[in-house]
């Protein structure tokens, strides 16, 4: 072979040598990944529109059609019991206050801005652990999304992180204590901004650059407020590529980012859909300081029963058929977070049925990738093939079928049901989508089957 064609071979080896190593590096191939899967979706949805579908409950409690028979009845194998489920939730460490939570004193001052955050443009369905980076650099955390992503969603196709995992990753993984909360509210956001606390909420995400794309849910971080402008100050892993005004934040700049604007009454719209759920980071020498900003919500089962109350609230007062679905669902979720299964199921019931109500242009098709309620309240009240017909639903819908906690409930519902085989197969699926999911894990270990 000639020297020539030796050197021509070998430029052609490093160049693809290059190419690959530069599509591995998470930021570039999340942006090639993000753009092939839009034309994928794009088509798919094209051919089949997931506004189209509509999920229709059965009456409460299989009335009307078969009855489920336990699995303890038809199977062998023991029924398992859920452990740790996206519903079932984890228990938060115990919080140990210095004196009894109460609000805290007026006046607030009438503007607040945080700084030391280092902000971040988050990769593709990566705004849950981009914003919780974002969050933590605030203390000086010192790593990036990488790091929080690893964890959080270690399969890149993955399309949301619950809040309750938030929470976990900051108790397990770093200094800091976090809690989370249903039931959020203006002036909580104000008291926790007040004494030095950001606040990462998650709402409703509608953004001028995702053409025709429909609802989906969304992190900000809250850094900052202003009583006389009318707007929050958040960190948004999403606009730091696409921020409202057009073209691109200069990276040299990005140190001296304070946030972006977010108008007041933006706010209980854009929260509702995701029953004003926030997280809160904190050093745990400020432990009693937060409790006390946190006021009636420092207290678990308190934040979710006015949660409940302000769900029905709305529910009887709200005129638009969406933020009624959104206010029905609230509830259901509020529900099942008190273990009220039958109440929950007959609130998701209320939901369900306003759903076709609501304009094809914008349901809110993906609400199942983001709250799994639903599945809990009816597995817990042996609407087993409701459930079944929900996480199919959902996971037809999707232009990957990636949602690890559809196929986990679905694996309960088969089992309820006897079909051990169909159980076994979902929670296979489910930790093909998130290795190591802990309910999976738990649940093919009850089965005798190993994971």
């Amino acid at each position: 072979m000639s020297s020539k064609r030796k050197k021509t071979l070998l430029i052609i080896f490093a160049a693809v040598v290059l190419l690959a190593v530069t599509l591995s590096l998470p930021p570039v191939w999340s942006r090639v990944s993000y753009h092939s899967r839009v034309v994928y979706r794009e088509i798919k949805y094209w051919l089949k529109p997931p506004s189209e579908a509509v999920f229709v409950p059965s009456t409460q409690n299989g009335e009307g059609g078969a009855t489920p028979t336990p699995a303890a009845i038809i199977a062998d194998t023991p029924t398992p019991q859920p452990t740790a489920a996206p519903t079932d939730l984890p228990a938060e460490p115990t919080l140990e206050a210095t004196e009894a939570p109460t609000a805290v004193p007026t006046p607030l001052p009438t503007a607040v801005l945080l700084t030391g955050f280092k902000p971040e443009r988050q990769f593709m369905n990566n705004c849950g652990p981009a914003t919780l980076s974002v969050y933590l650099s605030y203390f000086g955390w010192g790593k990036d999304q990488n790091a929080t992503a690893g964890v959080l969603r270690p399969n890149w196709v993955d399309v949301n992180v619950m809040p309750y995992e938030l929470a976990q990753y900051v108790n397990e993984h770093t200094d800091q204590r976090a809690l989370w909360r249903y039931g959020g509210d203006m002036q909580t956001i104000k008291n926790l901004v007040s004494i030095g606390i950001p606040v990462m909420f998650e709402k409703t995400f509608e953004p001028y650059t995702l053409r025709n794309d429909g609802w989906l849910g969304h992190y900000n971080l809250v850094a900052g407020y202003d009583d006389e402008k009318n707007y929050l100050t958040v960190q948004d892993a999403y606009l730091m590529s696409y921020p409202p005004w057009g073209g691109e934040i200069p990276v040299e700049t990005w140190d001296s980012f304070l946030g972006f604007d977010f108008a007041y009454d933006l706010l209980e719209h854009e929260w509702r859909s995701f029953n004003f759920v926030f997280v809160v980071v904190y050093p745990p020498e400020r432990e009693a300081e937060v409790l006390k900003a946190l006021g009636p919500l420092a207290n678990e089962e308190d934040a979710n029963r006015i949660a409940y109350e302000r769900a029905m609230t709305e529910a009887a007062s709200l005129s638009d058929v969406r933020d009624q679905f959104f206010a029905w669902f609230n509830a259901g979720t509020s529900l099942v977070a008190m273990e009220d299964y039958e109440g929950a199921a007959d609130a998701y019931d209320e939901a369900f049925a306003l759903y076709p109500s609501i304009p094809q242009d914008i349901r809110p098709y993906r609400i199942l990738w983001y709250e799994p309620g639903p599945y809990a309240a009816y597995y817990h009240t042996s609407r087993y093939q409701d459930v079944i017909d929900l996480a199919s639903q959902t996971l037809s819908n999707m232009a990957e079928p990636v949602l690890e906690e559809s196929y986990y409930w679905r694996a309960l519902s088969y089992h309820g049901l006897g079909d051990t085989t169909r159980a076994i197969n979902d929670l296979r699926a489910s930790l093909k989508y998130h290795p190591g999911y802990a309910p999976s894990v738990d649940m093919l270990k009850q089965l005798g089957v190993n994971p």
